[in-house]
């Protein structure tokens, strides 16, 4: 029998392309993609579920089907419907059900979990380097980071509980390129970027190309453990700016924080608390340990992926990488090899 692999998000642009991936991967017979709404583009020959994680009903189908892999892409940075609340929903409430269908499930062999850099915060404390076993000196309080901190914390229970299960927490560094929408990529489309008085971040990128082959390793191979995952080398937010050709508009900490309303009204871009201590004091992690022990070296440098952003950035701008979110416990189930196939 090969290998059952269930992708969680695939109505997004990494999730489908990681199935097309894992469709055409040596050793892989099934592949499942999951998502509250209907993919894109067709997934090939892989079946799309319409479901909901936040519902028990995701149990179900990990255990008629005897998934052995799952691939949890759904921790999203970018509200939707709902705001806020509806975005900590789908990340906690979320990974806590598919957590618990995963740990009832005896054929479950490996587990691999999309996280961020955003776990290890942003203060004027922090060292030049995380690596992965570095503690936050401030953690998370709010938003996108402390919800990848809390998703975290509960795969660690999961791993005590059920430590037969291969499991890999891969920490991305902010993805940009082109088809990928987030926060930071609406950043830097703005026409002037506002920095932070007195500061220049150090920032690091990755491009979805890398993003997307470290998922398909660890989906296929055995890679127990958390990498850092980003791009060698990093840039200045002052550097980005004149790379995108745009001016920046220095602007004091506490400032940002009541500006923040008015560019989101104006603009469309939140200046998060969290998004505001990135522009702040920057992020740089250390991915020694995925080129020695993942067996994987990035082929995109941070500004190589950069400048594959800024090349591609008007392309899909009218089109979000995450999409509305349904409210909670819809329980829509729906199972078919086109995307969208009927609710029953």
């Amino acid at each position: 029998m090969g290998r059952v692999v269930l992708v969680t998000g695939v109505a997004r642009t990494l999730g489908g392309a990681l199935v097309h991936e894992l469709n055409a991967a040596p050793g892989v017979d099934r592949v499942i993609g999951v998502d509250v709404v209907p993919p894109r583009s067709d997934l090939g020959r892989a079946e799309f579920v319409r479901a909901d994680i936040r519902n028990p009903i995701i149990a179900k189908v990990i255990g008629a089907a005897e998934v052995d892999t799952v691939v949890h892409l759904s921790v999203t940075s970018a509200p939707g419907v709902g705001g806020r609340a509806a975005m900590k929903e789908l990340n906690v409430i979320g990974t806590m059900q598919l957590l618990a269908a995963c740990q009832k499930a005896p054929s479950l062999r490996r587990l691999v979990v999309k996280s961020s850099t955003a776990v290890y915060g942003a203060s004027p404390a922090d060292p030049a380097l995380f690596t992965e076993g570095t503690q936050p000196k401030v953690a998370p309080r709010s938003g996108f980071a402390k919800d990848a901190s809390e998703v975290e914390a509960y795969l660690r229970g999961f791993v005590r509980r059920r430590s037969d299960v291969d499991t890999t927490v891969l920490r991305f560094a902010n993805i940009l390129g082109p088809g990928i929408e987030s926060p930071v990529a609406s950043l830097f489309r703005l026409p002037v970027i506002p920095s932070i008085l007195g500061y220049d971040a150090r920032l690091q990128f990755l491009h979805p190309s890398d993003a997307l082959a470290v998922l398909r390793e660890a989906a296929t191979g055995q890679h127990r453990g958390t990498y850092n995952v980003a791009g060698d080398g990093v840039l200045l937010l002052s550097q980005a700016a004149r790379r995108a050709g745009r001016p920046t508009v220095p602007v004091a900490g506490v400032a940002a924080k009541f500006a923040a309303p008015v560019l989101r009204k104006a603009v469309g871009v939140s200046l998060t608390p969290e998004l505001i201590g990135l522009l702040t004091h920057g992020r740089v992690v250390d991915t020694t340990k995925l080129r020695a022990q993942f067996g994987y070296s990035p082929r995109y440098s941070t500004a190589a992926a950069f400048e594959a952003f800024l090349a591609g950035a008007t392309v899909d701008a009218d089109r979000p990488d995450d999409d509305p979110l349904p409210p909670a416990g819809l329980g829509l189930v729906g199972a078919g090899g086109t995307p969208g196939g009927a609710d029953v």
